[in-house]
């Protein structure tokens, strides 16, 4: 790793700060498909397991920056005139539901 790398992660997760939804997703579902596999020593067990902890916060991160550009984009076209449409129906109840469990 490259002093420009360590620069760049977030010192939070340990985690490069541009690591898109998609990588950490991806990296993620290969961190459990080896802790599934199981035959790692109690060791690399941990580490890898610290590392799918770091994977899912970002993940979380991307998720609900996607899920307030998708409310602020529900609450302008609220404020346009001639709007009736409920944004849960639009999305299913999808928005709505997730916010009364958080």
């Amino acid at each position: 790793m490259t002093d420009q790398d360590r620069a760049s992660q977030d010192p939070a997760t340990k985690v490069p700060a541009t690591l898109g939804y998609e990588a950490a997703r991806d990296e993620l579902a290969e961190v459990v498909r080896r802790l599934e596999a199981g035959g790692l020593s109690l060791e690399d067990s941990l580490a890898l397991w610290e590392r799918g902890e770091q994977l899912a916060a970002v993940c979380e991160r991307h998720l609900a920056g996607a899920r307030e550009r998708i409310e602020s984009v529900i609450a302008a076209r609220e404020q346009q005139p001639g709007h009736n449409r409920s944004p849960s129906k639009d999305l299913g109840g999808l928005w709505s539901s997730q916010s009364s469990g958080s």
